[in-house]
């Protein structure tokens, strides 16, 4: 209901190709929307940015993004305005823009005295909400797998608010994450292992922690599919029935916290900070990769790593590849375990086979705890 109000509101008949403004008018909004953001979390960094990250910050060049974002918010406003008939996109994004601007842009101070705390976790969320869509968006646009299958397809503003619930909530997330990690540490640390992997180059390190991490997931997923308790959370992530680089955030709670500390937990037994922190930009990096809507495929690299045809076969709700290539990152780990499906055409169908769940994000979070499910 939300979803079509947006598309109402926002959209209309004319069409969205190149030179028409749609692009540019989406642009604006877009830009219009993260200055915004980023101004509020200036003005507030104590509640609105993360603490872990707030002393990394190079904060002369976000400055100079903030202001890069205002004036091309404003420039592919009025691109848009020009050449669209509805300019409802082209003025949000100057509205927002100008609002950015009238609360103090990028030149706002922000108060010394910031210390750790509680945060919603505001920057984190349009940081990687930018990159994300900066990297993926064109591909998908350029060499798109399913080229009727546009940005703004059905659903893309569930997978919205998925994509902030594991973002601006980033504190609790983290506790919930780490802790069982960082206490299975202090337990189960193994000091020669640590000084073992320690004398390794970085790059057999970094490899070695892929392995390892892979090798874990590949087991906490098979859980999540084998048991059915845990499947009741784990359907959600499977119940989108189109692929693009937003729909891997579409997840439970309870599933990415599994997840999560299953992978950290082992990595944190013999790796250090630095190479975890390489692994989890590598494996944001890499999951939302393979649940893109992108066609070409290097066929020399699949037989190593997963690439979006492998991992879109896991998705499928066709009888012949339910509950195959659990694996992440490497395709060989499936081999191993006898789970590996991999034909040379891509699937027809997605989502969930035989079962489906509540429309709406509140009842998917709901609903697995009590066990409520529909079927077709």
């Amino acid at each position: 209901m939300i979803e079509q109000k947006i598309n109402k509101f926002f959209g209309d008949a004319e069409s969205s190709g190149f030179g028409t403004g749609w692009w540019s008018g989406i642009l604006s909004a877009f830009f219009g929307f993260l200055s915004f953001g980023a101004v509020l979390c200036l003005h507030f960094p104590q509640l609105l940015s993360t603490p872990d990250l707030r002393p990394h910050y190079p904060v002369h060049t976000l400055r100079v993004l903030i202001q890069c974002l205002i004036v091309a918010a404003i420039f592919f406003g009025v691109i848009s305005s020009i050449l669209r008939k509805k300019k409802t996109l082209a003025l949000t994004g100057m509205l927002l823009a100008i609002a950015a601007t009238a609360l103090g842009g990028s030149s706002v101070q922000v108060n010394g005295s910031v210390h750790g705390g509680l945060a919603i976790g505001l920057d984190w969320f349009l940081l990687d909400l930018f990159l994300m869509a900066l990297i993926y968006v064109p591909l998908e646009r350029l060499w798109p797998q399913y080229p009727k299958q546009g940005t703004f397809r059905k659903d893309w503003t569930q997978d919205v608010v998925y994509f902030m619930s594991t973002h601006l909530p980033l504190q609790i997330l983290s506790f919930l994450v780490l802790l069982p990690a960082t206490q299975a540490t202090k337990y189960f640390g193994v000091p020669v292992l640590q000084e073992l992997i320690a004398r390794m180059p970085w790059l057999l390190q970094f490899f070695l922690a892929v392995v390892v991490a892979d090798i874990a997931e590949y087991f906490v997923h098979l859980a999540l599919h084998k048991v059915p308790f845990l499947w009741r959370f784990h359907a959600v992530h499977h119940s989108s029935k189109a692929l693009d680089w937003i729909a891997g955030s579409r997840s439970h709670f309870v599933d990415d916290t599994l997840v999560r500390g299953f992978i950290l937990a082992p990595l944190m037994l013999g790796f250090s900070q630095t190479i975890i922190l390489a692994y989890l930009i590598f494996v944001t990096l890499h999951a939302t990769w393979t649940h893109c809507n992108f066609g070409p495929n290097a066929k020399w690299l699949e037989k190593f790593l997963v690439m979006p045809r492998y991992h879109h076969w896991h998705h499928t709700s066709q009888k012949e590849s339910i509950d195959k290539n659990f694996a992440i990152h490497f395709p060989w780990i499936d081999k191993i375990f006898g789970t590996y499906y991999f034909p040379k055409e891509w699937p027809e169908n997605y989502g969930l086979a035989g079962e489906e769940i509540a429309p709406d994000f509140l009842r998917q979070t709901i609903d697995p705890f009590i066990g409520r499910k529909r079927t077709p």
